[in-house]
């Protein structure tokens, strides 16, 4: 399908790469060095794709996008060289088609206008978001130029005008429940409250009270009414975490909830209206659990309206420098600490690490390092870390195999540091009691 491409860069050599190859490629170009110029152009022009940088002179490309969105309907894909999660968020809601970064492969751009028009032919396209979107939490602890992580901040941006149920995936320590957050606070319920509840930390026989609530009277101890969790959530959000460690008795219940989007309290007679969106999460595969008979195949397709599945860090190396820089500067402030660089010797450490607990555990080895860091730059005598390393050669098991050995070696490592203390060992590990249980009977 031929497209009429408006290209909007600064970058005479980005403009004359655009034109040339889509004219190649049988579409229609036109080229402008600034958002005015684009803006002039669009009544005369007629653009079916506007493809617009973010940083420009004068008008920046983010109100650009809004401009265009609010003149007719045109897609806006968004460029940017430059590390941009908050401009990835910020784009889709304000209702682009895409987004990407520099360098760009032509090849995919020539995909992106071909999906663009089939997609504009269907009318499935993204609707612009509302001004009034809240600025958002939490952005700025969502690190990483992966195109798995900007795929992610996107879908953040998409999510953030709707109120669909979310089911978040990925190992512990990846930041599901900061992604958890970042959809509640760039949505209109921003200024609603955000629940989180850790299923795991709480006994099977309170669950239900504590997330529904009780009447007075309704057992033993309940001698005044209690509001629960997701009554406490009103209009917001409610954040249950580690959703594939409840019971199928509990499950059937959730299911209820979310089918009739009412509850009971403990001993109620009158429903309560759910209002809240639900966003759970997991570090279980949830196919493999509803397969083996431990969580309903009913409530899995229920929370799995739309799954957001956190990449373990192993899977981004290149985002842990960008990732180090980050958390060097934040818990530098935090420690009261003058540590702000890192050895290349020391970042080669971490890039080659293997991170079975993800983005936590580097948190953690950092923090310890800035601690007994004497000067102000951190070396490889500062870190104190396992034996779990990548390996980048040519012959790497592949990540299937590896993965088991990575999680069986890191909680024989704490076990050990631990003495054998299951329960400082859990804490360690920020897991419950019975997921210990279960990793090591896993792991013999």
């Amino acid at each position: 399908m031929s497209a009429r491409v408006l290209v909007v860069d600064d970058d005479p050599s980005i403009r004359e790469t655009f034109e040339h190859h889509l004219r190649r490629t049988g579409h229609e170009v036109a080229v402008a060095a600034t958002a005015e110029e684009a803006l002039a152009a669009l009544s005369d022009f007629e653009p079916t794709l506007v493809i617009t940088d973010v940083r420009m002179p004068g008008m920046g490309g983010l109100e650009l996008l809004r401009r265009v969105r609010e003149a007719g309907d045109v897609q806006v894909v968004v460029i940017t060289a430059y590390e941009g999660m908050k401009s990835a968020v910020a784009a889709m809601r304000e209702g682009a088609y895409d987004y990407l970064t520099k360098p760009l492969d032509l090849d995919r751009i020539d995909l992106l206008v071909e999906r663009s028009e089939r997609d504009r032919a269907l009318q499935r396209r993204v609707r612009n978001l509302t001004a009034e979107t809240s600025e958002g939490h939490d952005l700025d602890e969502l690190i990483g130029q992966d195109p798995k992580m900007i795929d992610i901040y996107k879908l953040i941006g998409v999510l953030a005008r709707n109120r669909a149920t979310v089911l978040v995936t990925g190992e512990t320590g990846t930041g599901k429940e900061r992604i958890a957050r970042a959809i509640h606070f760039n949505s209109p319920a921003a200024e609603e409250p955000f629940v989180a509840v850790n299923c795991t930390a709480i006994p099977d026989p309170l669950l239900e009270s504590e997330l529904f609530g009780h009447t007075r009277g309704a057992f033993t101890g309940a001698i005044d009414r209690r509001e629960g969790y997701f009554e406490l959530a009103g209009s917001g959000t409610i954040f249950l975490d580690e959703i594939g460690d409840t019971t199928r008795e509990f499950q059937a219940k959730l299911l209820r909830v979310l089918e009739d989007r009412e509850f009971y309290p403990v001993g109620g007679e009158r429903p309560h209206r759910l209002e809240a969106r639900v966003i759970a999460a997991t570090q279980r595969s949830l196919e493999t659990e509803v397969r083996e008979g431990r969580f309903r195949d009913d409530l899995f397709y229920r929370l799995q309206v739309v799954e957001i599945e956190v990449p373990p860090l192993r899977e981004r190396r290149g985002d842990i420098r960008r990732l180090v820089e980050h958390l060097l500067a934040k818990l530098a402030d935090e420690l009261h600490t003058d540590v702000r660089g890192i050895t290349d010797g020391a970042l080669r450490r971490l890039t080659t690490y293997g991170w079975p607990g993800n983005v936590r555990e580097l948190e953690h080895a950092l923090t310890r390092a800035m601690v007994v860091c004497r000067g102000p730059v951190i070396d490889v005598e500062h870190l104190s870390l396992g034996a779990v390393q990548l390996d980048t050669g040519p012959e790497a098991a592949p990540a299937d195999d590896s993965m088991n050995a990575i999680e069986a070696t890191h909680v024989q490592r704490i076990l050990d540091r631990t003495g054998g203390n299951k329960r400082e060992t859990a804490r360690v590990l920020r897991i419950s009691r019975p997921r210990l249980d279960r990793l090591i009977e896993k792991h013999h």
